[in-house]
């Protein structure tokens, strides 16, 4: 069976290229994964390149060039669509979506966090600057409140003492790269 993904990025694309690497055309336990469709809302994006590596072309869909925020998702949407994705993946894709969006594709999305704590753009900062002693991150199926559809899976570590903030951040990265795919995967096994 082959399942089809989509992922939305907005910037430096780590989170795309590590999609890539570990499911785009792979077979996993009787499944076949394939990127069909990659989209930046940022024509600077160096997810870009990351995607060109593999032989594929990002669609660039720029918000700035919508009047408002349903008129970007409801782009984001007929693309998707046409594409026939079975699963659209926000990998760094920095916009709030719409019900536009939420109500008509089946999105995850990757924090860095460890929700319901620390919703938002500065996750990470907050969370290494909170008193807990674990931080980690989610990946939760999206709808029309940020960050806060069902979670689908959740990695955590224990802060270090005297941890810097750049430590804490490459921690935070290693856990999206190791958990991502595997929540992917998670989905689709009851299928298998």
């Amino acid at each position: 069976m082959l399942i089809k993904l989509a992922v939305l990025f907005s910037g430096n694309g780590s989170n795309l290229e590590n999609i890539l690497e570990k499911l785009h055309k792979k077979t996993i336990n009787g499944l076949s994964y394939e990127v069909v469709l990659c989209i930046t809302n940022k024509k600077e994006a160096f997810g870009i390149q990351r995607a060109l590596k593999f032989g594929l072309q990002s669609l660039i869909i720029e918000h700035k060039d919508y009047e408002n925020r349903e008129d970007f998702d409801s782009i984001l949407v007929k693309e998707i669509q046409k594409s026939g994705a079975d699963l659209t993946i926000l990998a760094g894709f920095m916009r709030i979506l719409s019900p536009v969006f939420t109500k008509k594709i089946r999105a995850i999305n990757l924090h860095p966090s460890l929700l319901p704590l620390f919703k938002g753009a500065n996750a990470i900062k907050e969370s290494f600057q909170s008193d807990m002693k674990v931080a980690g991150v989610s990946v939760h199926f999206v709808n029309e409140e940020l960050d806060s559809g069902k979670i689908i899976a959740q990695a955590a570590f224990e802060k270090e003492e005297n941890m810097s903030y750049e430590d804490f951040e490459r921690k935070i990265h290693g856990l999206e790269h190791e958990l991502l795919p595997k929540a992917v995967m998670k989905i689709f096994e009851k299928k298998a």
